[in-house]
């Protein structure tokens, strides 16, 4: 009889994770996740393994591991908050390779971000140097993965946020003068990827960035030309941005934007001069799903709730 290996993704709940997981499913494979959202709805049913993804008990996440062939990582936090930080992530990610190690994992496929560097002066940045860096190191082979921006599917946040900025104000505001660039990917695009990594050992970074560039400004122009709603966009100091974003973010309960994310955009840190990876057009995909795109606010805060339940 021959052995069915198994590949197991964190967070296959999630964003990122839930597609990688269908894709390792319709292939046929046998699908493990490890998951701090035991309680979030799952769209799996019983196709999958469900444990919980216990950094603070290494021996019971090590065990969890046994048997796996690739794991794919997703895990990382957006920003800074009072019940998660870069800090931690970065410790839990150094637990959960060490972890790999011990349990046979023969591959990871990990997803990181464009440009980050352990001498970055952006935490988010330097953190994701730092976990790329610990990879490399823990003798496992790997795929590190580096998008700047996903789109497409219902849990798509910032594409679909501000699509709902502009379904809602008569004007956008850019921070500066919005033409710093990013070349966002298809979800299910990086999803393939991921799998297609996970079938070899050898070690591989690739710039997983969509065939379409924008600046800042035409992204949103972009979206706002899709969905109907030419806005005036307007240049505004970042700082002014930052405070209109809080101002937003704690009317409907949620963090909009961090001074990070806009420093770091403004630094074209979401920006690679690389062939891409994906193949899907955002303009063409916007278009196909201007009728629902930002009808509905996307809670990076409400999603993270949700595991709790």
């Amino acid at each position: 009889m021959s052995h069915i290996q198994i590949h197991a993704v964190t967070g296959a709940f999630g964003y990122s994770g839930k597609y990688i997981a269908r894709q390792l499913l319709d292939r046929g494979h046998k699908v493990r996740t490890l998951t701090n959202s035991i309680h979030r709805d799952n769209p799996f049913g019983d196709k999958i393994e469900i444990h919980p993804l216990t950094f603070d008990n290494p021996e019971k996440l090590t065990e969890s591991l046994k048997g796996v062939a690739v794991l794919y990582n997703t895990y990382w936090v957006r920003f800074n908050y009072k019940t998660f930080t870069f800090a931690s992530a970065l410790t839990n990610s150094i637990t959960l390779f060490n972890c790999a190690k011990q349990a046979g994992v023969e591959k990871v496929v990990h997803i990181s971000i464009t440009n980050p560097s352990e001498q970055s002066c952006f935490e988010y940045f330097r953190g994701k140097a730092t976990v790329e860096k610990a990879l490399r190191e823990s003798g496992i082979s790997y795929s590190i993965l580096r998008p700047a921006v996903f789109f497409g599917g219902k849990e798509d946040i910032l594409i679909n946020n501000i699509a709902w900025i502009l379904r809602r104000f008569p004007v956008f505001g850019v921070f500066g003068d919005g033409n710093y660039r990013l070349a966002p990917i298809y979800i299910d695009d990086l999803a393939k990827l991921a799998v297609e990594q996970g079938r070899n050992r050898e070690n591989t970074i690739i710039n997983a960035i969509g065939p379409e560039t924008f600046t800042y400004k035409g992204l949103v122009q972009e979206i706002g030309k899709a969905i109907g709603k030419k806005r005036l966009i307007i240049s505004i100091p970042p700082t002014i941005g930052y405070i209109l974003g809080s101002i937003i973010g704690k009317i409907i309960g949620d963090v909009l934007i961090t001074r990070q994310e806009i420093e770091g955009l403004m630094a074209d840190l979401l920006y690679v001069d690389a062939p891409p990876a994906g193949e899907t057009r955002f303009t063409h995909w916007v278009r196909e799903n201007a009728g629902s795109l930002g009808k509905h606010y996307s809670s990076e805060l409400t999603r993270r709730r949700n595991k709790l339940r």
